[in-house]
């Protein structure tokens, strides 16, 4: 069975990079990230998830992101 990939919310995304949660979808957008899939927030709404290795390797490759 192969591996799940670890998925962020748009929070644990904002938090990683240092960036504002209503900034997370543009930024990952301009650097060719899609939504991985999606979840349920704590209050039921639907949360886009992402893949946290490709975000991962989003702030490694750029120099934009605070370190």
């Amino acid at each position: 069975m192969p591996d799940t990939p670890e998925l962020w919310t748009r929070g644990e995304v904002a938090d990683y990079l240092g960036i504002a949660p209503d900034s997370v979808r543009r930024q990952l957008s301009r650097r060719k990230i899609r939504r991985a899939g999606t979840g349920e927030s704590a209050a039921g709404r639907i949360t886009a998830l992402y893949n946290a290795d490709q975000v991962r390797a989003a702030r490694a490759a750029r120099t934009d992101f605070l370190q």
